[in-house]
């Protein structure tokens, strides 16, 4: 016999190992043949049939015509031609009791199976066709299902003429894996595959008994064909069983428990590399009686249960489609040609490839392992300290949960029927036991104590955090007992650690930001003379919150942004507020109301735009402030003044930083000061809005006020632009 296990072994590579082997076995031979000369005895020659040639002849010439009417009757089935061959025997038998033969009736069964045999074998050498009417290389009709019964981890049924095999699959913790009483190899096997072949599978009724070699044989193989493709312990940690009852049986159902366990594993969501097939292949030779060698033979592809009964082998290969993962082979002769056996293997490929394909149309791929009834696992580690505090409220945690909570070698292993239960259970014991805290990490915890800076929150296993009242919402919080209660609990995201090495947790990271809603059908059109700056409604959230956010420089320290980022001043002349205006379509643009008539000036005269960048110092924790810097340029050597700017005599100029004037459009400039209404508040600072729908912002001080109502009227001063253009105020006492 040969029995190979593999991982995917080419048919080439095969070959060549197998005559490798059987050269070197054949090297045993003669030193066996020389001991059994010297020291053994003499075998006994003995007839090996006790029926007459007489008799033989006679039970041939009755019985050889109505088998071979049977075996050309390719519509049989299985048990119709079993059927058939009994009427055969009952009438032969018949015949014989009317001569009064007791000779021929002793012997009747074993030659009425001998005629069967030559006339099958002949049959099969000369004309080249089998019992069932196919061709030599033909595989029977096949079926395929996959998800049998939903409710089972994994099922599948599989098969191949009458041959059927259902076969099913259940996933275990770790901790249920076999336990093997060995003195060599692994103490425990992950993966199991039992077979088994009750008697109503070939039409008996009989006492169920223990397993059989058979079984046990078949199981082995079967299992050493599905190991090659099964994914790690460390990505699969599961136990799996498969469980292949043959339901059916009319040859080769080891191999049919191949292909149904394939699929069996992939509808339980295990992700194996690809499916495993397997096929039979039989052999019908002719030997020389005068030599003794085959002078001819015939090469069956997936035999069937008589076929195998009455044939010279049974080459069961199993495997993938980029090689073979098991073989066993059985023998009647004596001896059987390498020659023979290798040239086995390309049928025995082409039908493997072909059950495959019917294999991939019904699944290809496995299933999410959370799709079925499977049960979830998740593996945590721990130190032993920690799993000390576990092992004392283990029962407890099952009891609460329902899942099953196993411990070893440092590891704890968690087994549910669900992921709710899963989720409640590895919650427990990260509350009692506690995992190494991680920034950035989302925990659940229980407010402890409530201060007036903050909150006390108990999380990880007992540990204490503190939840800051700034981190409770985006919004302002003027009260910590506003937000959370005594006893509450909380999902907080761990951001750090303090210089005391306090662990800082936060609420408001879990939250989303809040959207500002934007509204701009319902607001009246700014005026079309406000061109120094964008109004706030314009401008994006992102723009908006960048000038908020905070500044994480290269040496790890984070900082508040300065009031906004140094703007750039943008002034606009007449001349291009008029073509702006004309490209817009707009109307005439309205006339700003001048303090005092002025001189005429020639048309070139212009203002230059100038804008000053903020520039950011290198390894610096701070942002500097740089000045804005407004250049009017003289062109033809033309006095200047400012053209759309309103003239101010030195008096008024003095007087505007004491009292609010009336804003004219177009007309701020630094060291306004305005009267302004709160449009809106935010959690950093306010938006603004002056007497002629115009907006600009307010950033709150670190010790500043806080507490404002929209619609409520501030005096205001004009410290500097942002980069948009939107004015930057500041609050007067």
């Amino acid at each position: 016999m040969i029995d190979v296990q593999a991982r995917e072994i080419s048919e080439r590579d095969l070959q060549a190992g197998m005559k490798l082997a059987h050269s070197e076995a054949i090297k045993c031979i003669d030193p066996q043949i020389s001991l059994a000369k010297r020291a053994g005895k003499k075998k006994k020659e003995y007839k090996i049939s006790l029926i007459s040639d007489t008799s033989y002849e006679k039970i041939r010439t009755f019985s050889e015509a109505p088998i071979e009417e049977v075996f050309t009757d390719s519509s049989y089935g299985k048990f119709e031609r079993g059927g058939a061959l009994e009427k055969i025997t009952q009438s032969v038998k018949a015949k014989l009791e009317e001569e009064n033969d007791e000779d021929s009736l002793k012997f009747l069964h074993k030659a009425v199976d001998t005629v069967r045999k030559q006339v099958i074998r002949k049959r099969i050498i000369e004309e080249g066709l089998r019992v069932d009417g196919r061709q030599l290389d033909e595989v029977r009709p096949l079926y395929c299902e996959s998800n049998t019964y939903p409710l089972l981890h994994g099922s599948a049924l599989f098969s191949r003429g009458d041959t059927q095999v259902l076969c099913t699959v259940t996933l275990g913790a770790p901790g249920d894996a076999q336990r093997l009483d060995s003195i060599v190899g692994p103490p425990t096997k992950r993966f199991m595959l039992h077979y088994s072949f009750p008697p109503f599978s070939i039409d008996e009724v009989a006492k169920r008994g223990g397993l059989n070699r058979r079984e046990v044989g078949h199981g082995t193989l079967a299992e050493k064909a599905l190991l090659a493709v099964l994914p790690p312990e460390s990505d699969f940690p599961y136990t799996v069983r498969v469980n292949a009852e043959v339901m059916a049986s009319d040859g080769s159902t080891s191999m049919a428990s191949v292909c149904g366990g394939s699929m069996a594993l992939m509808d339980a969501g295990i992700p194996v590399r690809e499916h495993v097939a397997g096929v039979s292949v039989g052999l019908v030779s002719q030997v020389d009686p005068a030599t003794g060698d085959i002078s001819n033979y015939r090469i069956l592809t997936d035999i069937l249960g008589l076929e195998d009964h009455l044939g010279d082998m049974d080459f069961k290969i199993a495997g993938t489609r980029k090689g073979i993962t098991a073989i066993q082979l059985d023998i009647k002769p004596a001896g059987i040609p390498l020659d023979i056996i290798c040239e086995s293997l390309e049928p025995a490929r082409k039908a493997r490839n072909q059950i495959l394909d019917r294999m991939d149309q019904e699944i290809s791929t496995a299933r999410g392992i959370n799709d079925g009834s499977s049960p979830r696992l998740a593996t945590l580690s721990f130190s032993n300290e920690s799993l000390r505090k576990l092992l004392f409220h283990r029962k407890k945690i099952e009891q609460e949960t329902g899942a099953r909570v196993s411990i070893s070698d440092g590891t704890v292993t968690i087994v549910a029927k669900t992921q709710e239960i899963m989720d409640k259970a590895i919650e427990k014991v990260e509350f009692l036991v506690g995992r190494e805290i991680e920034v950035g990490r989302t925990y659940k915890g229980i407010v402890s104590s409530i201060k007036e800076y903050g909150a006390f929150v108990e999380f990880n296993g007992g540990q204490q955090g503190l939840l800051h009242i700034s981190e409770l919402s985006h919004q302002p919080v003027t009260k910590v007992s506003d937000v959370v209660t005594l006893g509450q609990s909380l999902s907080l995201r761990c951001i750090g650690q303090d210089m005391r090495g306090n662990i800082k947790l936060s609420l408001k990271a879990t939250l989303p930001q809040p959207r500002i809603k934007k509204d701009l059908k319902n607001k009246d059109p700014l005026p079309s003379e406000v061109t120094g700056w964008a109004a706030v409604e314009n401008m994006s959230s992102v723009d908006v919150d960048a000038q908020l956010s905070s500044t994480e420089h290269e040496n790890g320290t984070t900082e508040e942004a300065a009031a906004f980022s140094t703007p750039s001043v943008i002034i606009r002349s007449a001349a291009d507020c008029d073509a702006q205006d004309d490209a817009n379509g707009s109307k005439k643009r309205a006339k700003v109301a001048k303090s005092s008539p002025r001189p005429n000036k020639p048309a070139s005269e212009c203002h230059d735009v100038r804008k000053a960048t903020a520039k950011k110092a290198t390894g610096a924790t701070t942002k500097k402030t740089k000045k804005v810097k407004i250049e009017e340029s003289v062109s033809n050597g033309l006095e200047t003044s400012g053209s759309d700017v309103p003239e101010q005599s030195a008096d008024n100029t003095s007087d505007q930083n004491q009292s609010p004037t009336k804003f004219q459009s177009g007309a701020m400039k630094l060291g306004d000061v305005v009267t302004a209404k709160v449009y809106q508040i935010r959690a950093y600072g306010l938006v603004l809005e002056l007497s002629d729908g115009v907006r600009g912002m307010h950033k709150f001080e670190a010790n500043g006020l806080k507490e404002f109502e929209v619609g409520q009227e501030l005096v205001v001063k004009c410290s500097s632009f942002n980069a948009k253009g939107i004015p930057l105020f500041s609050l007067l006492d």
